[in-house]
């Protein structure tokens, strides 16, 4: 079982046994796919402007193992090139409250009235922008920006509350 990953003009791929570095003009991005499970098994190489994923292995788990490592290079190649986004909306209805970015911390105060304020984490390095209802979260890496982005949701879950009457929250646009 193998994948082919083609590698675009303008971005440089390096491969130590298990370790993938991929660059371009937005950064850097670094991975260890080393895992003591699938070592014997799975196998990096780039060829010319390819990467190749293979295994030695047919077994049906193995292939899973090629398809996701072949997949997590795709993403960082689309990362350093384009980058990712990912756009939330800010909504309320009860009571007005206000997201702002401090350090590595998205602080949510008085989500429906409450007295201490949520707090989300920034993962990596992944950018929040906060425009009016709009909530702007960046970065070259795909694992980064999408878990920042559900921890912003996350923080500003209703509980204890009927969600059809308390629509109030940061919600994920597509």
């Amino acid at each position: 079982m193998e994948k082919l990953v083609s590698v675009p003009e303008g971005v440089q791929v390096e491969i130590d046994s298990f370790k993938v570095s991929v660059s371009a003009e937005k950064g850097k991005l670094e991975r260890d796919f080393m895992d003591p499970l699938f070592k014997r098994y799975l196998k990096i190489e780039k060829i010319d402007d390819k990467v190749k994923v293979f295994s030695i292995s047919d077994k049906r788990k193995q292939k899973a193992i090629v398809g996701t490592v072949a997949a997590h290079i795709r993403n960082m190649i689309e990362g350093v090139l384009n980058g990712y986004e990912k756009k939330l909306k800010i909504a309320y209805i009860h009571f007005p409250f206000t997201v702002k970015v401090e350090g590595n911390v998205v602080n949510i105060t008085n989500f429906l009235g409450e007295k201490s304020p949520r707090f989300a984490k920034i993962i990596g390095d992944a950018k929040v922008e906060v425009k009016g209802d709009q909530i702007t979260v960046a970065g070259i890496n795909k694992e980064e920006v999408g878990q920042t982005a559900g921890n912003i949701e996350l923080a500003t879950k209703v509980k204890r509350y009927d969600r059809r009457i308390f629509q109030d929250g940061v919600f994920l646009l597509k």
